[in-house]
């Protein structure tokens, strides 16, 4: 089985993400992903910490990229995106055909930006998710650029979630060094079975310059530990 959505289409809709698909492609084929099917979500961190991340386009950058792999892996042509703060700030999309800015045009419509609080977003794609009615697994890109107010909650969802058929990565926007990512490596670590029957999470740093993280790099860390979940899930028959 070949890429879910055809170089052709993407050349056709969104010609601007063509390198993007071509990448993200050859990354798929080295990890031994080429074919397989699965629901892309994109769960961005709106907390006020953020601003200069959507200010300078890393956000955009991210959600493009996004749009590229998920071409390959789902063929609707468009990604769920969660923002979250505090709350829920939004539960929206991004799509070939409506790219370009769209991360702009969205948070021109959204209010303050608050805390972090990871649970309320894990339990929106969950819910979107089920709802869906999606058969192929969820590959989830969750971005924050810092720890949760609540990381018992966090903790509990990733855990209740190691029973669905999603699997998380996590991408840390700014100081690798910051004491802010100690809690998405303990995450990233939790162990197997005592806390939770799978391992469902990844976790990689994009730096302070989430752009300068070329395409292939950056594919390359997104799809890395999906692999070992994906057989471990049909082992544990999660995914057919």
């Amino acid at each position: 089985m070949g890429p879910a959505i055809s170089l052709t289409k993407v050349e056709q809709t969104a010609p601007a993400l063509v390198s993007l698909y071509k990448s993200a492609g050859v990354s798929l084929v080295k990890h031994g992903l080429s074919g397989e099917r699965a629901a892309v979500y994109l769960v961005v961190d709106y907390s006020g910490s953020m601003k200069p991340y959507y200010k300078d386009g890393s956000v955009q950058a991210l959600a493009d990229r996004v749009l590229g792999l998920s071409s390959h892996l789902d063929d609707d042509g468009r990604v769920p995106v969660v923002f979250f703060s505090t709350d829920i700030d939004a539960v929206t999309d991004i799509a070939l055909d409506n790219h370009r800015g769209r991360i702009d045009e969205i948070v021109a419509g959204l209010g303050h930006m608050g805390k972090t609080s990871y649970h309320l977003a894990m339990d929106a794609v969950i819910d979107h998710y089920l709802d869906s009615g999606a058969t192929a697994p969820a590959l989830v890109v969750f971005q924050t650029d810092g720890g949760p107010i609540n990381k018992p909650a966090a903790e509990r969802y990733l855990c209740k979630a190691a029973r669905l058929p999603m699997f998380w990565q996590f991408i840390g926007f700014g100081d690798p060094g910051s004491k802010q990512f100690d809690f998405l490596h303990k995450l990233d670590e939790l162990a197997v079975p005592q806390k939770r029957p799978i391992d469902n999470a990844g976790f990689f740093h994009a730096g302070a310059d989430p752009r300068t993280v070329s395409d292939d790099d950056l594919y390359d860390q997104l799809v890395a530990e999906f692999p070992a979940w994906l057989a471990a899930a049909r082992a544990q028959r999660l995914v057919r």
